[in-house]
């Protein structure tokens, strides 16, 4: 079997064409031209700062200098990564009917998109097989720490209750200690027992240490926003109090969504003058789309975070194929692209 990839650039064979109307109660298949969006899929991190109820007297109870005197929240912007969706341009119909006179061989998506001629049908995904009801994923084992003990509510004031706080502190320290040299009446049966022991009195001490020193934690997020491709420079806002804000928030910083856009705008041969006009080529109602394409980079305080050349479907034109390709008796298969809409290979 032959194999012949279309040029596409320079081609003479085929004519720009408008989306087609579509008349009340005509039969036809219907399919649609693809429409390119930009997807910016943004990294950041959430750093959240507590600060421990007993943070006064961290450094005249535990000698520890370093701690949280203040609670709260910032954002930071790590990287942004471009991606693309296609959607279904509705304003980009095309239709065709037994009336055409060519075999309807189409295959088209659950989009309403042409993915090729005289082709296979697009394989299904593979349905996930369901998990058995006995089939359960192991649960992890965790020790949740319960600092405020009896005898710390027993006590009237904050300072009285960081102390006795602080002796449990002091105590778990001890306990961990004469069980690793051995210096304990009752120690645990084997190693294994050692280690859940030694983890569990480390995670009590972590919790009541944090009502001293306060709490750090790191939360990785992700946020995705579509934007259409376009000319214009597009706004986004980003501050460190807030996250992704508003235009109003005067304290962000302004991430900028920079397009160079260039489009297709190709139209038929003209004849040159004093030539001598030859048969126009009868088309087929076979359309694909040569795109345009868009330069984007996103700019954050004056760095840019990602760049990247895509093609853009609606930035392009429709053109239709010939209609003798689809009248010999043996026909060409055709796979079209389903994010652009451009020819991949043509075999006969």
């Amino acid at each position: 079997m032959k194999k012949i990839f279309l040029v596409l650039v320079g081609a003479v064979l085929c004519s720009v064409l408008n989306a087609q109307v579509l008349v009340e109660g005509e039969s036809a298949l219907v399919y649609y031209s693809p429409k390119t969006m930009l997807c910016l899929d943004f990294s950041y991190t959430v750093t959240t700062l507590e600060k421990g109820p007993y943070a006064e007297f961290a450094e005249s109870l535990l000698e520890v200098h370093d701690f949280v005197t203040e609670s709260s929240t910032t954002y930071e912007l790590k990287d942004v990564k471009i991606h693309t969706q296609t959607q279904t341009d509705f304003d980009r119909v095309h239709k065709v009917s037994a009336e055409d006179g060519i075999p309807m061989l189409l295959r088209i998506n659950d989009k309403g998109l042409l993915t090729g001629y005289n082709v296979a049908a697009l394989p299904r995904e593979p349905r996930r097989p369901n998990m058995p009801k006995d089939c359960k994923q192991p649960r992890s084992i965790s020790f949740k720490a319960a600092p405020f003990t009896e005898d710390v509510m027993m006590v009237a004031t904050p300072e009285a209750q960081a102390e006795v706080v602080a002796k449990q502190i002091l105590h778990i320290r001890e306990t961990r200690g004469y069980i690793l040299t051995g210096e304990v009446e009752h120690a645990p049966a084997d190693g294994e027992a050692m280690r859940l022991v030694l983890e569990e009195l480390a995670q009590q001490e972590k919790a009541l240490t944090e009502l001293f020193v306060g709490k750090k934690t790191i939360r990785h997020e992700h946020k995705t926003i579509e934007i259409e491709p376009s000319e214009i420079t597009q706004m986004l806002f980003f501050s460190e109090e807030n996250g992704f804000t508003d235009a109003d928030n005067i304290e962000a910083d302004t991430i900028e969504v920079r397009m160079v856009c260039e489009r297709q705008y190709k139209q038929p041969a003209e004849e040159p003058v004093g030539k001598k006009k030859t048969a126009p080529i009868e088309l087929s109602p076979i359309v694909y789309n040569v795109p345009g394409r868009c330069e984007v980079s996103v700019v954050y305080q004056d760095h840019t975070l990602a760049g990247r050349t895509i093609p853009v479907a609606q930035f392009g034109v429709d053109v239709a194929l010939p209609k003798n390709m689809f009248t010999d008796k043996e026909l060409p298969q055709i796979i079209i692209s389903d994010k652009t809409g451009n020819i991949e290979s043509i075999t006969k």
